[in-house]
């Protein structure tokens, strides 16, 4: 698998998550990984693993030739590492992360167009390159936040390499990232974390607690999780969480209004709505329908792919795969980007007439 026209790819911290990118970079790409860990054993499992073809002892020689690099470590930490992968790559090189939260990063890093933020909504219960998987990333969404400065041939191949590993990805501008993850991500672990915590008041108060029974156990899965990560993910997501927090609190306040009120048919109603609302929440939001391509015409300037993938995504029009066809002068060329179904495709299209480019629907792909 290591033939000369394999993918060279580097991952940055071999844990969970970035073993798993190696072991499905290397399955299902046929990719070369240079794995990097600070930790010697965690260097050593991941190859005994087969999360990586190479264990590097630094930075730099993970890097070297890379054309791809995940940079996996702790959100405190992932700047530091992600600089230090710049530092070391060519112009050539895509340079992604993995961390929750995205502000800060994309901040410090996004006006070099070698480096796009990204995250994963993956994991599991358990942690460590021994607990890596291949297919953990399948049908999953993953995030991109490019910049108008992101190179659109990185980006692309950035793109592809996600989608290569099984994962969805999907364009979306940094802070709006942020401020969806504090509503979905940071505010439930802290409403679990306060949930757990009056319960154990009521139990040092002397009072009698039941046992404990589903809806709590489910409630509260995630409290007190990982507390050295949840630190960091909350110091750097903390206005957009807090405010996630502040919302919930005033909706319990609502609630507990409601409740006292005894009034069944409005009690009923609103539970009715909140099981509607989440049913609608967990639906799958991929379209069906064959794939539908967009061939778009473009000038060659910094920027456009971003411009054009960020619109889409905030439209709700996902690119499902993309390509990019520069000019021999390199002044322009074309991007094929590829929709689930027909009413994606049309909306997509009008969305790009709308930037001012030429763009024709070519028809069902597959």
């Amino acid at each position: 698998m290591s033939g000369s026209g394999a993918p060279r790819v580097a991952v940055l911290g071999v844990g969970l998550i970035g073993g798993s990118i190696g072991l499905a970079a290397r399955e299902r790409l046929g990719a070369v990984v240079a794995g990097y860990d600070p930790d010697p054993g965690t260097r050593e499992a991941a190859l005994a693993t087969g999360a990586a073809d190479t264990a590097a002892d630094s930075v730099a020689a993970a890097c070297e030739g890379a054309e791809v690099v995940f940079c996996a470590a702790p959100v405190g930490r992932l700047p530091e590492l992600a600089a230090a992968a710049l530092e070391c790559c060519g112009p050539e090189a895509a340079v992604t992360d993995v961390g929750s939260t995205k502000r800060d990063i994309v901040a410090q890093l996004g006006a070099d167009g070698r480096f796009v933020g990204g995250h994963p909504l993956a994991g599991a219960e358990t942690a460590g390159v021994a607990n890596a998987r291949a297919d953990l990333f399948d049908g999953a969404r993953w995030y991109l936040t490019p910049t108008e400065d992101s190179e659109g041939v990185l980006y692309d191949r950035l793109q592809r390499t996600v989608a290569g590993l099984g994962a969805r990805p999907e364009a979306i501008e940094a802070g709006e990232h942020d401020r969806l993850m504090a509503t979905v991500s940071g505010m439930p672990h802290a409403v679990a974390n306060a949930l757990v915590a009056e319960a154990a008041a009521d139990l040092a108060s002397g009072e009698r607690v039941p046992e404990v029974g589903p809806s709590f156990r489910d409630a509260t899965r995630v409290a007190g999780s990982n507390p050295a990560i949840w630190a960091d993910i909350f110091a750097s997501n903390r206005e957009a969480t807090a405010d996630a927090v502040d919302a919930v609190a005033r909706r319990l306040s609502e609630a507990a209004a409601l409740i006292r009120s005894g009034d069944t048919a409005a009690i009923a109603a609103w539970h009715a709505a909140a099981g509607e609302d989440r049913r609608r929440l967990l639906a799958s939001d991929r379209p069906g329908g064959p794939l539908q391509e967009l061939r778009i015409i473009v000038a060659n300037e910094p920027g456009t792919m971003a411009r054009l993938a960020l619109a889409l995504g905030e439209a709700g029009v996902n690119i499902e795969d993309m390509a990019l066809y520069p000019a021999a002068d390199m002044t322009s060329g074309a991007v094929s980007i590829w929709v689930a179904g027909p009413e994606q495709a049309e909306r997509g299209a009008a969305l790009v007439r709308e930037l001012g480019h030429n763009v024709t629907v070519v028809g069902a792909g597959g």
